[in-house]
């Protein structure tokens, strides 16, 4: 998982969807298609819109909002997307493991997080016996 202590804001373009808006951002000198993605939109109307997107921004307003969770699930193994899901809003290192259990690949913590201790959580189990997003069948099954 790729954690940014900050990103450049990404100037926001009109979109079909309420609740969804599309950016361009530089990100290593390379121009990227992104969908910003607020936390009350059903991700299924994005299904067959999401050819050359390249990521998915999905915000955390607060720390106990858990709604951005469930749409990185859908993006994921409903929709398919296999591009960057990056969590942004009221990030904690709390929440690091359960987001890459989700299908996040990034991450932009909150000002006050470590990012080293963050790095590490996610080093820190091996494996897991339940299935996620990454891998749905449980350990006991895979073979």
């Amino acid at each position: 998982m790729n954690l940014l202590q900050h990103t450049p804001p990404l100037p926001s373009l009109a979109s079909a969807w309420p609740g969804v808006s599309q950016a361009k951002g530089l990100e290593d000198h390379a121009e990227q298609r992104v969908l910003i993605v607020d936390n009350t939109v059903d991700p299924s109307i994005l299904k067959d819109q999401l050819k050359g997107v390249e990521r998915i921004e999905l915000h955390f307003p607060k720390f106990t909002d858990g709604r951005a969770y469930s749409q990185a699930v859908m993006l994921r193994r409903r929709c398919g997307f296999l591009g960057d899901i990056r969590a942004t809003g009221e990030v904690l290192i709390d929440q690091i493991v359960q987001m890459q259990r989700t299908g996040f690949t990034s991450a932009v913590l909150r000002d006050d997080q470590n990012v080293q201790h963050a790095q590490k959580l996610l080093t820190q189990y091996a494996g897991f016996y339940q299935g996620d997003a990454l891998e749905s069948a449980p350990l006991f099954s895979r073979h």
